[in-house]
């Protein structure tokens, strides 16, 4: 512990708040909230913790905080300040995982779509459905049995949905908005539960078209109303009324947790959501803002009513959600709630090997790398390597990886400038000169290692850049490959030595990772360059000849030997002006003649 976070520990007030973690580059890394700010951060500094919040602990230098009125204050200021900052550890609580609902939109003639998204528009929104095959087959049923607008034709003029009976916003003479709000109100019941009144309906009108003997119009409807059995009455967990819920459990265990969350629409399970994640503070605490990030920044459209197990701050909930927010003690609800935690308890035990496998492949890779290096854990490690063809087309690649993990978002792409010829000492100089000046003048967070595709003369041109013109203290290696091409020695050290690694080690496997990776990231990166040279064609050589008009004229005339053959009004019928279609004709039949 250091004497600044010594020195804040002492003064820490005994109020609700949140707390923001940093590391050495002043890096939000965790946000946190807690009752009583005194205790909690405290927490972090004293007595034993595990060994992952042992690593938070580790890479804390600083930590601020903000003192709030109340905890439901502390708790909205924690997923705002979560949603700003994202931090590495509290990454994991995010749930990406989005599910299709369905939705009639506020228009003046109204469409029923698919969307993953729940907007302020005034538009109306069911769901959410187990998966998009779902919500595609209930409005596929929806439109076969209501003529809502399938189309963006402006009112008059006809559509094919039209000539089918599907569309009435296209007829001469729209509906009304009162015809068009009856429709919009059968679909909305339909959505809400009260399709069993429409099946009764259609029974009625089949037996009815049957005793007329038309028969082609009873199957149709019998048709229908097996469709709506098999999209609407799948389910079998099912509670007697019609109320939208959501059904939250939770388990926790070794510092992990699991939540299950359980989509009751209509009375029905109709799908489940499932969140394993770390957890740093007290476990009901953290079990409250998942529930309030569920909904507020993850966008899930809230039901009628949320049920919770026993011992969640219900009251908190509610004025967080502004929904019924209930802990059932006894039937059919408890049981379900009862259910969700015994699912999340599962899951967890299932999943604990898989984590710990996983913890081993990363965090402690970059661990004992760090120990053999004898330097500080390499959280942040950036890799490079050159990619050219005799000298052609130079480039070189960055990729980053965070905790053991790629970090796609962070990856970089160079075309060398400067370097002429196979120079890969000069390209790596330039490069490792970009990246990093860049870095210190844009205030980006540095690597805590940095790793070379290459050997001594790669790794002694990076660090003359690093030491010599930019003046910094990054550790450096370099990676050497085999005549297989695959990962042989890694390279440490003034002057460079060879680093001992065992090839069955989790530390050799990352270094590995790291070198395929940003091997293949160059090689892309070359191969798509060097393919945009291959297709230029002469018409780039013109002046006024851009992307555009040379797509239009190739598409027009196929190839360059068909537009020599053309005059200046064939060209000028695309839109080329007159100057520029005399300066196509003039240079390409005088090369052509130079050819020759």
């Amino acid at each position: 512990m250091n004497e600044t976070i010594r020195e804040k520990l002492a003064v820490l007030p005994a109020q609700p708040g949140c707390y923001l973690m940093k590391n050495k580059q002043s890096t939000v890394i965790y946000v946190g909230k807690s009752k009583l700010l005194k205790n909690r951060v405290r927490s972090y500094f004293t007595g034993a913790n595990d060994r992952k919040t042992q690593r938070l602990v580790q890479e804390i230098q600083d930590f601020e905080y903000i003192v709030t009125n109340s905890e439901i204050e502390a708790l909205i200021l924690e997923m705002n300040l979560i949603k700003k900052y994202d931090p590495k550890y509290n990454v994991m609580l995010k749930d990406d995982k989005s599910y299709p609902y369905l939705k009639i939109t506020s228009e003046r003639h109204p469409r029923l779509l698919i969307t993953r998204k729940i907007k302020k528009d005034k538009g109306k929104y069911f769901g959410p459905y187990p998966n998009v095959i779902a919500a595609r087959e209930t409005k596929k049923l929806l439109d076969r049995l209501y003529p809502l607008r399938k189309c963006n034709n402006p009112p008059g003029r006809v559509c094919l949905y039209y000539h089918m009976n599907q569309c009435l916003a296209c007829s001469e003479t729209p509906p009304t908005r009162k015809e068009y709000g009856s429709i919009i109100q059968s679909i909305s019941s339909f959505l809400n539960g009260g399709y069993k009144g429409i099946k009764n309906d259609l029974s009625r009108k089949m037996y009815e078209a049957s005793e007329q003997l038309n028969f082609e119009r009873a199957q149709e409807l019998r048709d229908q109303i097996q469709h709506i059995e098999v999209v609407m009455e799948q389910q079998k967990m099912t509670l007697n009324d019609q109320i939208n819920r959501d059904i939250f459990g939770y388990s926790y265990d070794k510092g992990w947790m699991c939540i299950q969350v359980f989509f009751i629409r209509q009375g029905k399970l109709m799908e489940r959501d499932v969140a394993v994640f770390p957890f740093f503070d007290d476990a009901e605490e953290t079990f409250l803002s998942y529930i309030g990030r569920f909904y507020l920044h993850q966008h899930h459209l809230k039901p009628k009513q949320v049920l919770v197990p026993l011992g969640t701050d219900v009251n908190l909930l509610k004025e967080l959600l502004e929904v019924d927010v209930h802990t059932p003690y006894r039937g059919r609800k408890k049981e379900l709630v009862e259910l969700a935690e015994k699912n999340a308890k599962i899951a967890l035990e299932e999943k604990f090997s898989l984590i710990e496998r996983n913890e081993e492949r990363t965090i402690v890779a970059i661990e004992k790398l760090g120990e053999i290096l004898n330097i500080e854990v390499p959280h942040r490690i950036e890799a490079f390597d050159n990619s050219n063809i005799q000298g052609t087309d130079p480039v070189s690649a960055m990729v980053v990886f965070i905790d053991g993990k790629p970090n796609k978002k962070e990856y970089r792409k160079y075309k060398i400038r400067d370097v002429e010829g196979p120079d890969d000492y000069d390209t790596m100089r330039e490069v490792i000169r970009r990246r990093y000046a860049r870095v210190l003048k844009e205030g980006l967070p540095l690597p805590d290692l940095i790793i070379v595709d290459g050997g001594k003369g790669q790794m002694s041109a990076a660090l003359d850049v690093l030491e010599n013109e930019l003046g910094l203290d990054i550790p450096l290696c370099g990676l050497v490959k085999d005549d297989k091409h695959k990962t042989s020695e890694l390279l440490y050290g003034i002057p460079p030595q060879v680093v001992e690694l065992s090839r069955q080690s989790q530390e050799f496997y990352l270094v590995q990772r790291i070198q395929d990776e940003v091997h293949r990231f160059a090689i892309s990166f070359h191969r798509q360059l060097r393919g945009k040279n291959l297709v230029q064609s002469e018409l780039d050589k013109i002046p006024g000849i851009g992307e555009k008009r040379r797509r239009l004229l190739l598409t027009h005339f196929k190839s360059i030997t068909e537009i020599k053959k053309a005059n200046i009004k064939d060209i000028t019928k695309l839109g080329i002006p007159s100057n520029i279609a005399e300066d196509i004709i003039s240079y390409l039949n005088n090369d052509q003649k130079e050819n020759l």
